[in-house]
């Protein structure tokens, strides 16, 4: 079994910045990329962010120049800073992991439970 948990999530005024964390534990052979995701009620769950093993980054448009995915490999760890947080950043944000538990199984990805960050104006 794998679990992701993530913490740092809260209320925070518009122009401010959180540092969201997520950490893996379990039977972890290996982790392949790693991402962030965030749903607000009424829409789709998106991407925000992700990461590779190797560091590779990706972004959501409309968080480019405000936030930073960034991962620790010994501590199968992934971090969001975000700064210049908005409104319309509220959401409920998930973390995403492909894990593979042993040697020559593919990595199937896992999702942490969601920590809610909440911006006001």
């Amino acid at each position: 079994q794998v679990q992701l948990v993530e913490s740092g999530g809260g209320l925070v005024q518009a122009g401010g910045s959180l540092r969201l964390s997520c950490a893996a534990s379990g039977t972890i052979f290996s982790i392949n990329a790693m991402g962030w995701y965030r749903q607000s009620p009424g829409k789709q769950r998106e991407l925000v962010a992700s990461i590779t093993s190797g560091g590779g980054t990706t972004y959501a448009d409309s968080v480019k120049g405000r936030f930073t995915i960034s991962r620790d490999n010994a501590k199968n760890t992934v971090y969001l800073q975000m700064n210049s947080l908005q409104p319309e950043d509220t959401a409920v944000y998930y973390c995403n992991a492909g894990v593979a538990t042993r040697s020559l199984v593919y990595a199937r990805p896992y999702w942490g439970q969601g920590t809610q960050v909440t911006v006001s104006s």
